[in-house]
């Protein structure tokens, strides 16, 4: 039986408009704030359509030598244009980006996923130095 991770799709974001783009300090100050940017298709446009859009984005934290992750977010996107009046004449867009601010005591691995309404699951990381 296939497991969910199987389906986790990745690739390079500047080639692929569905990989999460994780953009903070890769080098963070143990114990301190610091902000982490995820979009999705900064290189090449994601569609943003009633019929094509980005249903989520979820970031997680994996502390080096613990056994488990940690889920510093779940941001869902609800707006798509979609309207009594028929698809894409809606007068709200949510943009699939979020900002979270976040703190660790221990450097790991900052994981993005998203998931694409018509082309699935995808996924990126990053490595975080707190020192």
């Amino acid at each position: 039986m296939a497991k969910i991770g199987e389906l986790y799709q990745s690739g390079d974001w500047k080639s692929e408009k569905h990989v999460p783009v994780i953009k903070c300090s890769n080098q963070v100050k143990t114990d301190e704030y610091f902000s982490v940017e995820v979009s999705i298709g900064e290189e090449i446009s994601h569609p943003n359509t009633t019929e094509h859009h980005i249903v989520w984005i979820r970031l997680h934290f994996k502390p080096e030598g613990d056994k488990f992750s940690y889920q510093v977010g779940n941001f869902e996107f609800s707006a798509h244009g979609a309207s009594t009046e028929g698809p894409n004449e809606g007068a709200v867009y949510t943009d699939h980006r979020v900002t979270a601010v976040m703190k660790t005591k221990k450097s790991g691995i900052l994981y993005a996923t998203s998931y694409c309404n018509i082309h699935g699951l995808w996924e990126n990381s990053t490595e975080i130095q707190a020192s």
